[in-house]
């Protein structure tokens, strides 16, 4: 389980986060929506050790995260799938994804976690000597998501992946991260609206002005009258 508690994070003297605190249990997929620029990147980026927060805590099974390096925390399982994507466009498909095997615990379980990688994207396999360049933003973000898949991660804190994509590969996409939480990976999602992502969430926060204002069920945040304002337009 993912315990958050009280997190404030900074960029120099602008405070992002202010007092975050949320929980993300074994096995849920959880969704983090909100405005752009209201701290939902920041957040993922604190728990996953690429911003060191001012004070709080992040806490993985009830061990401490904050002080601990970004290369320890994925090999503890704990990746970062980043809006960006950050693939390297000279490297094939195949190689961009062995990349994610690359901390001592993933190397053992390489090939088991391709073979994986390729179930759950099957459309990768027949790419997977092509150069990253030249897929398109779908194809590359399942690459993306396959090689955070790579490390062995047991938590996914993944940015905005719909980010630039058509509907019918944002579907596709969505189907292929319920799939992986299916086979019990626990999952992070930050979306700017969750009616991209109706259905899938175990609970939902909404995040304004770097705080948590609302936590629930998809049906309960959904029928807020400020969500319902704000977010839906009804």
């Amino acid at each position: 389980m993912l315990e958050v508690n009280n997190l404030n994070t900074c960029y120099g003297e602008l405070q992002v986060l202010r007092d975050v605190s949320l929980r993300v249990n074994t096995g849920e997929l959880v969704i983090l929506f909100g405005p752009n620029g209201h701290g939902k990147s920041t957040l993922l980026k604190t728990i996953c050790g690429l911003l060191t927060p001012r004070s709080g805590s992040v806490r993985w099974n009830g061990q401490e995260l904050t002080r601990l390096s970004t290369q320890k925390l994925v090999e503890m399982g704990i990746v970062y799938i980043a809006e960006e994507r950050h693939l390297f466009p000279d490297m094939t498909v195949l190689d961009n994804l062995v990349l994610g095997a690359y901390n001592a615990n993933a190397r053992k379980d390489k090939a088991r976690n391709l073979e994986h990688v390729f179930e759950l994207f099957p459309r990768l396999v027949g790419h997977k000597n092509r150069l990253a360049r030249t897929l398109s933003g779908g194809e590359a973000q399942m690459v993306a998501i396959g090689r955070g898949l790579m490390s062995s991660a047991k938590f996914l804190a993944i940015d905005e992946p719909s980010f630039g994509l058509a509907p019918i590969v944002r579907d596709e996409v969505f189907k292929t991260i319920e799939e992986v939480r299916k086979r019990g990976i626990t999952i992070l999602l930050v979306e700017q609206s969750t009616t991209e992502v109706s259905g899938l969430a175990d609970r939902v926060y909404l995040m304004e002005d770097g705080r948590i204002a609302l936590e629930g069920t998809e049906q309960e945040v959904m029928n807020n009258e400020h969500v319902k304002r704000v977010f839906l337009g009804l």
